[in-house]
């Protein structure tokens, strides 16, 4: 049974998970662009007041170095990573998959507890959990995975709950709880350079390897742990022939290689996007024609007569 199980959903997890770029993958190429420092300005001074220079030394003045920026205070650093969040909130795919989870700014401001939560609550209460749960719930019911739950009404609404209760509990623990008490950063970091090889292997390290909040990078313990956290917890409300130890690490791990395959997908989805666009520029070009420069000038009615050569 936890085979069939862990098969029936890793399976639907290749299918959903395709179209679930955790996102923003229109937004993937627009990176956070943030202000150098001001370089000091260089007073001029008139040729005329200009005191002479001293003895042994060019008449050229060197420019000061430019000041370095500040460290942002604690508050600052809060302000500029919630103005980051509420810009990842509208990173959504085809306008129904949230990616609110993921970011391709390498050099994100770290999220606070708060934040953390905030952005685990926002991500829970959001339709697109809700919907993947209903299809979830579908393919369990028509499987007959779980039977004691039954069939019908009763049955469907027993598997919703658990499909829900699973993606809450997971992320409860390892997108905030566990991520703020072990300061790691809950987030996807989209690589979106490279060559295909190198990104894809990024993408398949994002459940076990992670940015931490003093800004090193480090084995991805809340993502992992929590997964398995999760699954332990949800046996209070599976049946008690699921209630294994097999059963709970292979529901465990079967989320985490979900996990793979979305962040392989959120990788990838802005080249998606690319080729498509690609394709119908190409497409359009056709429909249209060659374009109109290309045509040959049409003939003057009348004749053209030039001026007597000299």
């Amino acid at each position: 049974m936890a085979k069939h199980r862990w098969f029936s959903t890793t399976s639907l997890g290749l299918v959903l998970l395709f179209a679930e770029p955790m996102a923003r993958a229109e937004m993937a190429d627009v990176p956070l662009n943030l202000p150098d420092a001001p370089l000091a300005e260089v007073p001029q001074t008139s040729p005329q007041t200009e005191a002479p220079a001293a003895t042994g030394q060019s008449g050229s003045q060197t420019s000061p170095a430019p000041s370095k920026t500040p460290p942002l205070t604690p508050e600052e650093q809060r302000k500029k990573a919630q103005e980051q969040l509420d810009q990842e909130y509208n990173q959504r795919v085809w306008a129904v998959v949230a990616t609110f989870n993921t970011t391709a700014n390498q050099e994100a401001a770290p999220l606070s507890t708060g934040q953390k939560f905030q952005l685990f609550f926002r991500s829970a209460i959001d339709p697109w959990p809700f919907l993947l749960a209903a299809v979830l719930a579908g393919t369990n019911q028509a499987q007959n995975s779980f039977p004691e739950y039954g069939q019908g009404v009763q049955g469907y609404a027993k598997r919703f709950g658990a499909s829900y209760g699973d993606y809450f509990i997971g992320n409860l623990m390892g997108n905030a709880v566990l991520a703020s008490a072990l300061r790691e950063d809950p987030r996807y970091y989209q690589k979106g350079t490279g060559s295909y090889t190198r990104r894809a292997l990024w993408a398949a390290s994002g459940t076990v390897w992670c940015k931490r909040d003093n800004g090193t990078w480090g084995p991805n313990y809340a993502n992992v742990i929590g997964n398995l956290v999760g699954t332990s917890i949800s046996n209070v409300y599976y049946p008690a022939s699921d209630r294994t130890v097999g059963g709970t690490i292979s529901r465990g791990f079967s989320v985490t290689a979900q996990g793979i395959i979305g962040s392989e997908v959120i990788e990838f989805w802005p080249d998606i996007v690319r080729h498509h666009q690609r394709k119908q520029a190409e497409k359009l070009a056709r429909k249209n024609g060659p374009p109109s420069d290309s045509q040959p000038a049409p003939q003057p009615s009348s004749p053209v007569t030039h001026p007597p050569q000299p």
